[in-house]
Parts: structure tokens; C-alpha cells; sequence
């Protein structure tokens, strides 16, 4: 035995020695390839509503991130996380205010840091409230705190600015490096260096015991609590830092928008973030970021196209929850064991088809959705619809024959292209259970 410990040791040690720096190295060029990505984005995309698109992305990565510290890591459904958001952008307004008139001295880089601390200091009050429940009374709970929020915003209007809000001007002092942040870009990378180092910083944290911790009390509080551990301190604790992001995420509106009002701390925004969430995918830690970058491009891009924007959204989520509940994230990572074991190959023809079909029913609904609104809504300008460069009347039974047509084709296809795709998908998984080629 005393011979054959060592040599197990040593056995045991060489084989994980190669695994730390592979994993190290994967995560430094993740990491290395979401930097870089910010930092060519702008110089693919120089146009200003695109910066201005990309500043509000890094906002919403920020503050969908920190909700997840809530939602998927410690399993608290918020429904009023706008509160430490609009609350430590408050905050940063009337610091920025301050330095404008040269009561206070602090780089405008670090507003977004004033902000997370004004986030922190609100999540320190109101998360020892309601972190004393857990479940469905927390949510309730947070929902009560959000609206009683809101409406402090007309009772105080020294702090909250009234109906108007409060505005500033983020272009104060001298500038730096010629750094002053009046043109959109400089506010980009501004905007992106915190959003890059927000996430660094909140994955670590999942790696930390706190994170371990948070998640062993979202799947199992009772057993938690029996080996020793507090699960409302352990909540308490999650909700201060998860403040505290979230108000980076308002410092970092602050400096992009220039106002702050009461719809930053409305239950809209609370929504939008649960909304984005949950498209991306709770249960893994990049989901938030590309159900942030998704309900952007809805919110902002999609509003600019169309009035119905919020039909679209909502159609979407619906659909999400019903089909793909686990998130856009789960749907990657059911093709990683695929690529791994080189079969996604196999996969692409039945999703192609898939994706065509897709494509024929959403041009289908956009249609739909479009000539019905013109028709009841807006048929005082008229009852021309563009689409995709054709010209559709609502008040045409054409019009309303292709629609139809769309919607016949695209199911067809659609329940088609779904035989398909189980079929190609049981084919490949009984490959790789029996270990074929």
C-alpha cells in the first residue's frame, strides 16, 4: 500500500494536469474574442443609429446578467429589478450634476461605478426585506417594492426629478487623452470596456463559493439549510451584488442617454429584462447576453420598422416558453455533443429545411399582422403596405390571398421539415450511442 499510494497520486495529478490549462486557455479566448468583437463592432458598423444600437446592447448585457445572478443562479424571481437600475442611475445623475458644477471631482469613466454603489446601497435596504421569503412571496414581494418605487417617483421630486425627470450633461471637465465623450463612439467604449469587465466579473463570481452556494440553494434550500448555511443570507448576499451590476447597467444610461426619469425604475423595464432572460436562456451564464442583444434588436430596431413591434415580442416569448423554455443557450449547447463528435454535418440538411420553413410562416405572420394593422388602425394614411421592397393593399383580397397561401405553405413545410429533423436527430444520437461512424 505505501508503494502504490504515491504512484496513484502521481497517476491521478498527470491525468488532470492537462485539463486545467486547456480550460484556462478556453476561457482566455472566449474572453479575448468577446473583447475583440467590441472593439471591431464599431468599425464594422460606423453608422450612428448602429453605435447607438450597440451602446444600448452593452447596457442591457449588464443589466440582464445581473439579473440572472437572481434568476438562474440563486432561483429569485424578481419582477422589480428595474428598481436598483433606475435607483443607482439616480444616483449617478446627481453625482454627474454635481461635478458639472464643480461641487464634486470624479472622472466620468467611473460614474458607472457611483452607480453600482447607489444599486448596492438600495439592495442592502430593500434585500433584507425581501430576501426573507423565497418562492413566489419574494416575487410578490419585489413586485410591491417596484411599483412603491415608482410611485415615490411624483411624491419626491427632488430626488426623482417629477414627470420629467432629471437631465445632464455627461461632456464635463477637461478632457483626457482627448477622451470627453460627446461624440457616440467614445461613449461605446466606454460603455463596453464596463460591460466586458462586468461580465469577467460576474462569471468569476459563479466560479466563487458564494456562486456554488447561491445554486445549491435555488436546487435544494432545505438541504442547504441542514448542512450549515443561512439560504436568506445567502439570497441577501446575491441580491446586494446583483444591485450593484444592475446599477452599472444605470450609471452606463446615465452617461448614453443623458436623463434619467421614472420609467428607469418602471415595471417595463422590470419585464424587459425577465423577458430577455428568459429568450436567452436562464440556466447558462451567456444566455442573458444573447437574450439582451435580441431584445434590442426588437425594442429599437424592430420599433423603427414597424408599430406592432410589441406583438412580435410578445409572439416570440410565447412561442420561447412553449417550445424552446430552456432558452435560445439551451439550443447551442444541444449541438456541442454534435460538433464534438463531428455529426452536426449530419444535422444541417433537415435544419436548412427547417429554417426555410421558418422563414415562409414568419413572412406569413409579418404580413398578416401588418395588413391587419394598417387596415384597423392606421387606414387614415392609407392602405398601402410595404414589405421587402412589394407592395401588398389591405383592402385587396390578393393581399390577403398570398397571406393565406404563406401560412398553407409554411405549415406544410414546417411539419415536414419537424419529421425531418427527428428523424435525421434519433438517427444521430443512436450513432453516437453505439459509438458509430
Amino acid at each position: 500500500m505505501k508503494t502504490a499510494m504515491p504512484h496513484n497520486y502521481e497517476s491521478a495529478a498527470a491525468a488532470s494536469r492537462p485539463r486545467f490549462p486547456r480550460r484556462r486557455l478556453a476561457h482566455f479566448t472566449v474572453w479575448s474574442l468577446a473583447a475583440l468583437a467590441m472593439l471591431l463592432l464599431p468599425l464594422c458598423f460606423p453608422g450612428g443609429f448602429a453605435i447607438a444600437l450597440l451602446s444600448q446592447m452593452g447596457i442591457m448585457i449588464v443589466f440582464a446578467l445581473s439579473y440572472n445572478m437572481l434568476l438562474g443562479q440563486s432561483g429569485m424571481l424578481s419582477f422589480g429589478h428595474a428598481v436598483y437600475s433606475g435607483l443607482g442611475a439616480f444616483v449617478a445623475v446627481h453625482v454627474l450634476n454635481r461635478i458639472g458644477a464643480g461641487e464634486l471631482w470624479l472622472p466620468v469613466s467611473l460614474l458607472p461605478l457611483v452607480g453600482g454603489l447607489g444599486g448596492a446601497f438600495f439592495g442592502v435596504l430593500f434585500g433584507y426585506v425581501t430576501t426573507r421569503k423565497s418562492g413566489t412571496t419574494f416575487a410578490m414581494i419585489t413586485l410591491g417594492i417596484g411599483e412603491m418605487v415608482y410611485s415615490s417617483s411624483l411624491m419626491f421630486p427632488g430626488f426623482f426629478g417629477g414627470e420629467g425627470g432629471i437631465s445632464t450633461d455627461r461632456v464635463v471637465g477637461s478632457a483626457v487623452l482627448g477622451i470627453t465623450y460627446g461624440p457616440a463612439r467614445q461613449v461605446y467604449y466606454l460603455i463596453a470596456v464596463w460591460c466586458l469587465l462586468s461580465m469577467i466579473a460576474m462569471y468569476a463570481w459563479t466560479q466563487t463559493p458564494l456562486g456554488r452556494i447561491a445554486n445549491a440553494v435555488r436546487d435544494n434550500p432545505e438541504r442547504a439549510e441542514f448542512v450549515g448555511y443561512d439560504t436568506q443570507r445567502v439570497r441577501y448576499l446575491v441580491m446586494i451584488l446583483s444591485a450593484f451590476f444592475a446599477g452599472i447597467s444605470g450609471g452606463l444610461s446615465v452617461v448614453n442617454f443623458e436623463i434619467v426619469s421614472a420609467e428607469n425604475v418602471g415595471a417595463v423595464l422590470s419585464g424587459g429584462v425577465l423577458l430577455a432572460t428568459f429568450i436567452g436562456g436562464s440556466g447558462f451564464f451567456f444566455g442573458p447576453v444573447i437574450g439582451a442583444v435580441l431584445y434590442i434588436l426588437f425594442a429599437v430596431a424592430l420599433s423603427s420598422l414597424t408599430h406592432a413591434w410589441l406583438l412580435y415580442l410578445g409572439l416570440f416569448f410565447v412561442l420561447m416558453v412553449m417550445f424552446v423554455p430552456g432558452g435560445i443557450a439551451s439550443l447551442m449547447m444541444k449541438q456541442a455533443p454534435l460538433l464534438a463528435e463531428r455529426k452536426f454535418g449530419r444535422m444541417l440538411p433537415s435544419y436548412w429545411a427547417a429554417l426555410g420553413a421558418g422563414l415562409v410562416l414568419l413572412a406569413a405572420l409579418i404580413l398578416t399582422v401588418e395588413l391587419t394593422y394598417t387596415l384597423q388602425i392606421n387606414s387614415d394614411n392609407g392602405t398601402l403596405v410595404k414589405l421587402a421592397g412589394l407592395d401588398f393593399d389591405a383592402a385587396s383580397l390578393k393581399s390577403w390571398v398570398v397571406a393565406a397561401a404563406l401560412w398553407l405553405v409554411g405549415a406544410w413545410g414546417w411539419r415536414a421539415a419537424l419529421v425531418r429533423v427527428h428523424r435525421a436527430w434519433d438517427e444521430v444520437q443512436a450513432e453516437m450511442a453505439g459509438g458509430g461512424a
